[in-house]
């Protein structure tokens, strides 16, 4: 697949004031100079976001930040798919260079939440959930405390196990600067945090967050008419789950997880030991092992041991160098887009004190817990 990312930024994460178009216009400036690109080279506009409507009131951010960013007349779209907004994004920018019908895709993400009270958010949130099931109580983060409860009963972990996903996550976050959260912390604190969804705590979860990011894709030929340091998009693919949680048959495992990852590495001709950082969807500490055993990277049952450092089979393996949604923070349209930003800092060594060895990266961003996702693999080097 002959697609490149030039160009990649990210706002600051956390409670952030204005609204949310101009956290989009931020973060797409950004990105364009980053990659020293003009305005007018862009043919192609995706913004990611799933609920600017609900949280603001706000729709057309696709047309108001086409202009805001002077790329007009480029075709502009938004893309709505839920807490994988940011994935989605990706692949539809990615498709269009891949295809031939852009030859410069901007790709910004972003979503503002924390002006509303947490309720409302969590309410808004909830609506990715099936009308009966939200009706018998169930939301995402209710939903993640009972697979965890599973979890823990049908594999050797423990909630120590899954606290130490959230410690291992602060702790990268610490070093990343447009990161929410730059306070350690430790297992006490996780396991003394309020109880949410037995057996999952306050600090088992992400944060609401504000805030946005993007990327600049376009064909590699073009890609070396602007810079000798690129990423390539190498591998990408989405999958789609059941909506009622309980038509699964088994609900730890994560099936569009398993098949997007399946493409995704299939395209890019490479194996689950050939990925050296990747950036997971850890909504709730129990989803990151989920993610790596359904992806291939640990066996089924032993996801959780990478989190307090025991091997897995892929080998060496570096997990949400950026925090993750835990720590970094979970703008629900941007996080997709901000997993693609860490690897392409990591693959071109631009990560700063949290750098890492990588010459492959992969990201997988899950709308609900698993209902629709979209995993992509990354490579460094022109």
């Amino acid at each position: 697949m002959d697609v490149a990312i030039i160009g990649a930024a990210m706002t600051d994460f956390g409670e952030r004031e204005g609204w949310i178009l101009e956290l989009l216009s931020e973060a797409g400036r950004a990105c364009l100079d980053d990659a020293g690109v003009a305005g007018d080279a862009v043919d192609h506009l995706v913004v990611s976001n799933m609920a600017s409507g609900e949280f603001e009131g706000q729709t057309g951010t696709m047309n108001a930040l086409a202009s805001d960013l002077g790329v007009l007349p480029a075709y502009a779209e938004r893309v709505d798919q839920t807490s994988a907004s940011g994935g989605a994004g990706l692949q539809t920018a990615v498709r269009a260079v891949a295809s031939g019908t852009s030859e410069m895709a901007l790709l910004v993400g972003g979503e503002k939440m924390t002006h509303r009270k947490t309720a409302e958010s969590a309410d808004i949130v909830a609506s990715v959930t099936h009308p009966f099931e939200y009706a018998h109580g169930v939301t995402l983060p209710s939903f993640a405390g009972l697979v965890a409860r599973l979890y823990l009963s049908e594999t050797a972990a423990t909630c120590e196990s899954l606290a130490a996903v959230a410690v291992k996550n602060h702790r990268h976050a610490c070093s990343n600067p447009h990161a929410q959260f730059h306070k350690p912390i430790t297992r006490s604190d996780v396991l003394e945090s309020p109880l949410v969804a037995d057996p999952l705590r306050l600090y088992d979860y992400c944060p609401v967050t504000d805030g946005s990011a993007a990327l600049l894709c376009c064909p590699v030929s073009t890609a070396r008419e602007y810079t000798d340091e690129f990423v390539r998009v190498t591998g990408i693919g989405g999958a789609t789950d059941t909506h009622l949680v309980q038509h699964r048959p088994n609900p730890m495992q994560l099936r569009a997880v398993e098949e997007s990852g399946q493409t995704a590495l299939s395209m890019a001709d490479c194996r689950p030991a050939d990925i050296d950082v990747a950036e997971l969807h850890d909504m709730a500490t129990v989803l990151e092992p989920l993610q790596l055993e359904a992806l291939g990277f640990a066996e089924q049952g032993d996801g959780w041991k990478h989190a307090i450092g025991e091997a897995i089979p892929s080998g060496p393996l570096s997990v949400n160098t950026s925090g993750g949604l835990k720590a970094r923070g979970h703008p629900l349209g941007a996080t997709g887009v901000a997993q693609a930003v860490e690897v392409y800092r990591q693959l071109l060594g631009e990560a700063g004190d949290r750098q890492v060895e990588a010459d492959r990266g992969l990201t997988c961003n899950i709308g609900g817990f698993g209902n629709c996702v979209t995993t992509a693999v990354f490579e460094g080097g022109a």
